[in-house]
């Protein structure tokens, strides 16, 4: 089973883009989703999770207030708003089924973000 994590490009300083993380093998429902992203040269990092019901949700402080998580069951589709776009958020953002960076979750294959004028 893979994700499919979309809605990358580029966006100026300031800008906006709004992420999409679906798949067609499994209900996301039942699953926390996190994003995550990896910039060049850099560890990956988990920046946001929404838990199962919505009612959960956390982000890292380098973002908050900035991006903003949701998710629509019934479209078994998770988003990631993302808002007043810095040139240190260019990174490949992936969607994976649990807030913890593992290997044992589903993952999406990423979609690159590139913030730059």
């Amino acid at each position: 089973v893979q994700l499919q994590a979309s809605g990358g490009g580029l966006a100026q300083p300031g800008g906006s883009l709004r992420l999409s993380c679906t798949t067609s093998g499994i209900s996301l429902d039942v699953y926390s989703i996190g994003w995550f992203r990896q910039a060049p040269g850099k560890e990956r990092e988990g920046i946001s999770c929404i838990s199962s019901s919505g009612n959960t949700i956390y982000y890292v402080p380098s973002v908050k207030g900035r991006f903003t998580i949701s998710r629509d069951n019934a479209k078994n589709t998770v988003y990631l708003q993302m808002n007043s776009l810095k040139p240190e958020d260019t990174a490949v953002y992936y969607c994976a089924t649990d807030c913890s960076d593992s290997p044992d979750n589903y993952w999406g294959q990423g979609t690159q973000v590139t913030v730059s004028s």
